[in-house]
């Protein structure tokens, strides 16, 4: 819709670039005040927050390269190309939470307490990011007339799924805040973000103009959810046989 926010001389400013850059400030500042009250350190949650933005832009970056390998391996100087989206959520979150993981055992901290803490915050983040990926036109949805919206980038009426998903991360992210906010097992956000958001992907995708399918009339995006949905399921149900 509005890829480009602004140009200063030679200064562009994107619009998903942008978006993505206060999805990053908003989730580090409330993770951070969260921390504290939980008795962690500003320093610790900047570091972390810098790790996982790093590793996640990287993985997010990575997969999209591999899915389109054809296209990059024409097109080289393309892989820096980060203004024109090329982004996908799902390398990312492996990147991210692999990344997360390795620090956090490496400081000698609970991994899940840590995990739970911080993941309602990238669920709002990846809220603000996706209303970035609409003003890019990236991740846009199937053409339709009667309920889409025009993407002059596209010269086409699309359904603007990057606004659903906005709404729906909103939405998990309020869910997982209210769970916090109570007595819960260790490692239950975090395993049901993976599943509350598995099933919204494996959903939106029917309606996203941008996925191949990839087998069984699915597209790649849609077999990775299923995946993650068994992960999930089988341990929160694990988490729910531990004591409290």
């Amino acid at each position: 819709m509005h890829p480009i926010i602004f140009k200063l001389g030679p200064l562009t400013v994107y619009s998903y670039g942008l978006m993505l850059v206060l999805a990053f400030s908003i989730a580090t500042l409330l993770v951070s005040r969260q921390g504290r009250r939980e008795g962690l350190n500003l320093e610790f949650f900047l570091n972390l927050s810098f790790i996982i933005l790093v590793s996640g832009i990287l993985g997010a970056r990575i997969l999209y390269i591999i899915l389109n390998i054809k296209f990059y391996l024409n097109n080289p100087v393309q892989i820096i190309m980060f203004n024109r989206g090329g982004l996908i959520w799902y390398g990312g979150f492996i990147a991210g939470s692999l990344s997360c993981i390795v620090y956090l055992k490496y400081k000698g901290l609970d991994v899940h307490k840590i995990c739970d803490l911080v993941i309602p915050y990238v669920a709002l983040g990846q809220a603000i990011g996706r209303i970035g990926c609409f003003l890019n036109g990236c991740c846009y949805g199937k053409e339709n007339l009667r309920f889409g919206l025009y993407f002059p980038s596209h010269d086409a009426t699309l359904i603007p799924t990057q606004l659903y998903s906005s709404l729906a991360l909103l939405a998990i992210y309020i869910i997982l805040r209210i769970i916090q906010a109570q007595a819960h097992r260790r490692g239950l956000i975090f395993y049901l973000y993976i599943l509350l958001y598995s099933l919204w992907r494996f959903f939106i995708e029917f309606f996203r103009g941008d996925s191949r399918i990839f087998i069984l009339n699915l597209s790649i995006f849609q077999i990775i959810s299923i995946a993650l949905f068994i992960l999930s399921v089988a341990m929160l149900i694990k988490i729910n046989k531990q004591p409290t």
